[in-house]
């Protein structure tokens, strides 16, 4: 199948209407330290206390001590696959679990998603962890 050169022209013009630019900006940090559960950050420095981090593999953290220049992360998961040097970002938001009655009989990880096979958990409320 050949196009014609006025049929090339109004893909081009309906791919650049139609076209969104996304541009996300994040603060991240780089670890310059990490074991027994905790890395230390640098370069996060409008972290919140209880923040929620992300680390390169996937792995979530908490940020409990906000020093100048460097923040140390309580590793929610394994630490298995975290080294120096890897990428840690801001979620922007303090860690919050699921609260009322679904919750009840419920098993959990550190960041409130369920662990016991039963499916999500139906609470209509969070709350932030303390």
């Amino acid at each position: 199948m050949q196009l014609r050169p006025d049929e090339i022209s109004s893909i081009i013009k309906a791919q650049i209407k139609n076209y969104r630019n996304k541009i996300e900006q994040s603060e991240t940090g780089s670890i310059i330290l990490v074991g027994d559960g905790i890395a230390k950050v640098h370069g996060l420095d409008n972290c919140m206390s209880n923040e929620l981090v992300e680390f390169s593999n996937g792995e979530f953290g908490m940020a409990l001590n906000l020093e100048e220049s460097v923040v140390s992360v309580v590793m929610l998961g394994s630490d298995a696959g975290v080294k120096e040097g890897d990428i840690v970002k801001r979620t922007g938001r303090v860690i919050s679990v699921p609260v009322g009655e679904a919750l009840i009989g419920r098993v959990v990880n550190s960041l409130g998603q369920p662990i016991d096979g039963k499916g999500l958990i139906a609470a209509p409320e969070t709350r932030p962890i303390e």
